[in-house]
C-alpha cells in the first residue's frame, strides 16, 4: 500500500515520471554507499533484535509521513527526506531479514522457505495495490500510510512471539580488521557466486523500474489513473506467487537455470512494452511476474547455499547492494527515458538491459566450460592403432 501511494503521490505533485524514479533513487541511496556495512551488523549482532529495531523505525516514518499527508503540508522534499531515511534503515534491516531464514528454519528447509516468504510477500501484493487504489481516489495516500504504520504492529509481535530457544543461532562473527575485504575475496573465489550477483545487479538496476514505467504506463498509455495502477501490480503479483511457488519446488538449482529465468524476465518485459492491447499487457505482466520471482528466489536462496553460515551476512548484504544499490543510477536514468521517448522506450530499455545481460554471462559461462574441457581433452591417452 505505501509503495503504490508514495509513488502516485510523488507523481501527483511534481508531474515528472522522473521525480518518482529520484523518490526510488533516494531510498536505495544509502545501500549503494553504506550496504556492505549492514551485512557486517547481521553478522556481529543478535538478528532479531535488530530487527525489532528497524521494524520499529519503519513504523514510525511511515507515521510520520501519514501525519504531514493528512494534514496537507507534505511537499515532494518531504518525501524525498522519508525516502533517503527509509533507505538508511533498510540497509541494515534488508541483510539480516535476509540471513534471519537460516536461524528460523533447518538448512535443508531454507530453499523452500526463502521461496514460500517470497510468495506471501507477492500474496500480500494481490491485496495491497488494490486497497491503495481505492484509499488513494476516495480518502487521500495519507490514509494508506497510517494504515502502513499501523501495520508495523504485526511483525514486530510476531518477532517478540519467536522462542528464542528453538533459533539455529549462527555464532557472531568477532570484530576484527578487514572483513569486507575477506568477504570480496571470498565472492571473487567462487564464479557461481560472483556471477549470479552481476546479474541480480543488472536485473536490480535496470529491469525492476515498475514504479516509473508502470505509473507512466497507466497514465501515458492506457490513460487510466492510480487504480489501473494498482490493477497492474495486482497482476504482476498473480505471476510473482505462481514463480516464487515454482522456485519453492525445486531442491537444486543451477546457475544455468538462473540465467535462463534472468533472460526470460528480460523477454517478457519487451513483449509488455510492445502489448498493443490492455489484456495482452496484462498477460505479459503475469509472465513478467512469474520469472521474475523465479529468478529472485533462486538467485537468492542458491546464494546462500552456496556459501558459509560466518561470511552469509556479508555476501548477503554485498548481494543486496548489487540488487537495489544500483537504483539511484537505474532510476533517474529509466524515468529520463521513460520523459523523453514515453512509457514503451521506457519499459523495452527496462527488458532489454537484463536480456542482453543473461545473454552476456551465458556465453562468459560456455566460453568457461569450453576453456575447462581443453586440459581434459589434451591429457587423454591417444588410442592404440587397430593392428
Amino acid at each position: 500500500m505505501q509503495n503504490i501511494a508514495l509513488e502516485w503521490l510523488v507523481l501527483e505533485l511534481s508531474g515528472s515520471p522522473a521525480a518518482v524514479g529520484i523518490t526510488m533513487a533516494l531510498q536505495f541511496l544509502p545501500m549503494l554507499l553504506l550496504g556492505m556495512y549492514g551485512g557486517v551488523v547481521a553478522d556481529r549482532y543478535p538478528k532479531r533484535t535488530i530487527l525489532l529495531i528497524t521494524q520499529t523505525l519503519n513504523g514510525l516514518l511511515a507515521a510520520g509521513l501519514a501525519v504531514l499527508t493528512i494534514g496537507g503540508h507534505v511537499q515532494v522534499g518531504h518525501v524525498y527526506v522519508f525516502a533517503l531515511l527509509a533507505g538508511l534503515v533498510f540497509v541494515v534491516d534488508n541483510p539480516t531479514r535476509q540471513v534471519f531464514v537460516n536461524e528460523v528454519v533447518p538448512g535443508r528447509y531454507v530453499r523452500n522457505a526463502i521461496a514460500l516468504n517470497a510468495a506471501v510477500f507477492q500474496t500480500s501484493r494481490l491485496v495491497g495495490p488494490a486497497v491503495a487504489g481505492v484509499m488513494i481516489a476516495t480518502v487521500g495516500s495519507g490514509w494508506a500510510f497510517a494504515a502502513n504504520a499501523a501495520s508495523y504492529l504485526a511483525p514486530i509481535a510476531g518477532l517478540l512471539l519467536i522462542r528464542t530457544a528453538d533459533l539455529i543461532r549462527t555464532p557472531p562473527v568477532e570484530r576484527a580488521p578487514g572483513q569486507l575485504r575477506s568477504a570480496l575475496r571470498y565472492v571473487a573465489e567462487r564464479p557461481h557466486v560472483a556471477w549470479t550477483i552481476v546479474l541480480v545487479g543488472v536485473v536490480g538496476t535496470f529491469g525492476l523500474k515498475f514504479p516509473v514505467v508502470l505509473t507512466a504506463m497507466a497514465d501515458e498509455t492506457f490513460a487510466g489513473g492510480a487504480q489501473l495502477y494498482g490493477m497492474f501490480n495486482v497482476v504482476l503479483a498473480v505471476g510473482s506467487v505462481a514463480g516464487a511457488l515454482i522456485a519453492g519446488g525445486r531442491t537444486r538449482t543451477r546457475l544455468r537455470a538462473i540465467v535462463l529465468a534472468g533472460a526470460a524476465f528480460g523477454s517478457a518485459q519487451v513483449a509488455a512494452a510492445l502489448a498493443p492491447e490492455l489484456w495482452v499487457f496484462f498477460a505479459a505482466l503475469v509472465a513478467m511476474g512469474a520469472v521474475n520471482l523465479a529468478f529472485q528466489a533462486m538467485a537468492n536462496s542458491s546464494v546462500q547455499s552456496w556459501v558459509d553460515g560466518n561470511v552469509r551476512g556479508r555476501v548477503m548484504s554485498l548481494y543486496m547492494l548489487a540488487f537495489v544499490g544500483g537504483t539511484p543510477l537505474g532510476g533517474p536514468v529509466v524515468g529520463w527515458i521513460t520523459d523523453a521517448f514515453g512509457a514503451r522506450v521506457g519499459m523495452a530499455f527496462c527488458g532489454l538491459v537484463p536480456l542482453l545481460a543473461a545473454v552476456g554471462v551465458a556465453v562468459v559461462l560456455a566460453r568457461h566450460a569450453r576453456a575447462e574441457r581443453r586440459p581434459e581433452r589434451a591429457a587423454a591417452p591417444e588410442p592404440l592403432p587397430v593392428q
